[in-house]
């Protein structure tokens, strides 16, 4: 049988691009099985030595050109994957210090596809969008008359990285695969790890992550996530349609020059200035100083009653009845605002409902709560080669010392973080949620989901759709997450077991891709329906309980102008899910007579 009739022509072509060298002899003496993996193992010791340049060896990251002190004033900083409200803060906040930077416009349909044909198969719905808007940024400034030397040299793309178990552990290689085969191969990304801080040399470096920076960067996304759910709790009641994007955007411009004009803290010129005197800590005395500003300095607080004033001018109408749906699932894919979740935010609107978005601040917690957990966890193992003899107190003394150092420092964090936000949260008016307590979803979670588990949101899904739903505060629980997303998928394994304890739970998982849009939304349409009618039923009794109409409540309400401004706090009852129903039973409340008189 001659080596055309095995195949061997049609191998051999695909795997050197040459006419075959294989003879009668070698299939004389060799089996076809054989033969083929001779030449594999053959062609694949060859594509690595090119790889590599010589011998087979251990693979090395390549090294990313590091961003020098000396450049910071030519060079934009690049960044995106947020609402535009967290992003405008940053810039500001980047700004005040003395950066240039600019973020990325929200990625589109076109972005996916330059992600899809720049990247490799098999990546996630992220990893596709957030690439691909790169690449099709720097096109863009390519169009502008800049070449890519000047792209590359002026310009810089800032991400957040992390390891496995999913394939955001693969975002650096797929920013350099796409960018390379764009041809902007020089182009530089610095990558700020989850663990492990920015990676970039630490000779000169371009970002200095100081406490300025971090202090920076905290206030930017607390006041971005409050101020977007603030905007999502008053739209769906607006009076008169389009007046809450009009004053939320004038809001952000506003908050963008304040926190861009931040004056930069002086010891010397502030209150804490005899901190300065202070035997033993004048050498930090300028660190305390940055931190207590942050703690008890009023300009931002003042800022957001700027901003609550502004909201609360917006008229309302709170008898409107809008199912609340809760937005969880994976961090990107709940958070960003166009295609890359089909522009759900919109259509859920849209379509009659109240949205309760997903604060980043939750993930923020959850890293320092897991960090906690985890120190717990390897208490006394940690970090040691030799487990110190019982009789050694001061080696065991010294492993005791730094768990409970560890310990303390997580539940500073913590309590520092939540005091944060809740300031800026009761400024804003106080209708913002507060973050929930991660013990409490760690306990909620853990019967179905090992919290321990790591990767994506861990077991922050489950526990939530369980918090959300068990409160009383959603009728219905929207997980967003990309396609074919691991940790996602083994949550939606666990989610059954939890429908099936929770019989009057609405839970839609929906997973998200460049395609599928209008398959999402229908999907979407069914649970709603179902929510609807749940909000709708409640509304009812609610109306049954008071034994007024409607059209009572909002003459009544006309006549009381606290009753039309968002920011009016209407007690929550007991079972009660909807803000509608809620108004009812408070308006009926004051009709009565039962709770004092209005003005």
């Amino acid at each position: 049988m001659s080596p055309q009739g095995n195949g061997f022509k049609e191998i051999e072509t695909s795997l050197y691009g040459t006419e075959p060298t294989i003879t009668e002899t070698d299939i004389a003496e060799k089996s076809v099985d054989e033969i083929i993996k001779e030449k594999l193992e053959e062609r694949s010791r060859e594509l690595t030595e090119e790889h590599l340049g010589g011998s087979p060896g251990q693979f090395f990251k390549p090294e990313e050109r590091p961003f020098l002190k000396s450049e910071r004033a030519h060079t934009t900083l690049l960044f995106g994957g947020l609402t535009w409200k967290h992003e405008k803060l940053i810039q500001a906040s980047l700004q005040n210090l003395g950066y240039l930077c600019q973020p990325i416009t929200n990625p589109d349909v076109r972005a996916f596809q330059i992600g899809k044909e720049y990247g490799n198969n098999g990546q996630c719905n992220p990893t596709y969008f957030t690439v691909g808007n790169l690449v099709q940024y720097l096109q863009e400034l390519e169009k502008t008359g800049l070449t890519k030397k000047e792209i590359t040299e002026n310009y810089i793309f800032l991400t957040a990285g992390a390891c496995g178990p999913c394939r955001f552990g693969m975002y650096e290689a797929e920013y350099r695969l796409a960018l390379t085969n764009s041809g902007f191969g020089d182009f530089r990304v610095i990558l700020f790890q989850q663990s492990g801080g920015l990676e970039q040399s630490d000779v000169e470096v371009g970002l200095e992550l100081n406490l300025d920076f971090f202090l920076g960067l905290i206030n930017a996304l607390n006041m971005g996530d409050i101020i977007n759910e603030v905007g999502f709790q008053i739209r769906p009641f607006e009076v008169n349609p389009g007046e809450t994007d009009r004053v939320l955007a004038e809001s952000m411009e506003f908050l963008y020059e304040t926190l861009k004009s931040q004056p930069a803290f002086k010891l010397k010129e502030s209150k804490w200035k005899f901190l300065d005197y202070i035997p033993g800590i004048k050498s930090k005395s300028d660190y305390i100083g940055k931190f207590l500003n942050q703690l008890y300095g009023e300009s931002l607080v003042d800022a957001f009653k700027e901003v609550r004033d502004r909201f609360d001018k917006i008229p309302v109408d709170k008898t409107k009845v809008k199912p609340v749906v809760k937005i969880t699932g994976e961090f990107w894919a709940q958070t960003t605002e166009g295609d890359g979740n089909f522009n759900m935010f919109k259509f859920l609107e849209k379509e009659g409902a109240q949205v309760l978005v997903e604060p980043i601040g939750t993930w923020i917690m959850y890293m320092i709560h897991q960090h906690k957990q985890s120190v717990k966890d390897h208490k006394g193992i940690k970090d040691i080669d030799v487990v110190p003899a019982w009789w050694d107190l001061k080696a065991r003394w010294k492993i005791k010392k730094s768990y409970f150092m560890s310990i303390m420092n997580m539940n500073i964090a913590e309590k520092i973080f939540g005091r944060e936000y809740d300031k800026l949260r009761n400024a804003l008016g106080g209708t913002a949620h507060a973050l929930i307590d991660q013990y409490e979803l760690q306990r909620i979670a853990h019967p179905y989901y090992n919290s321990r588990a790591g990767g994506g949101e861990g077991h922050l899904e489950v526990a939530k759709n369980i918090y959300y739903m068990n409160k009383n505060i959603a009728h219905m629980v929207l997980s967003l997450k990309p396609f074919g997303c691991m940790p996602s998928t083994q949550s939606d394994g666990v989610q059954s077991a939890v429908n099936s304890k929770f019989k009057d739970m609405l839970y839609l998982p929906v997973e998200t891709s460049g395609e599928g849009e209008i398959n999402a939304h229908s999907r979407v349409q069914m649970t709603l329906g179902e929510a609807r009618m749940k909000a709708r039923k409640e509304f009812k009794d609610a109306l049954d309980k008071t034994g007024y109409t409607v059209e009572q409540i909002q003459e009544f309400a006309a006549g009381h102008k606290d009753l039309s401004r968002p920011m009016y706090h209407v007690p929550e009852t007991k079972g009660i899910v909807g803000t509608a129903a809620n108004f009812v039973l408070h308006a009926a409340d004051l009709m009565k007579g039962q709770n004092g008189r209005m003005n």
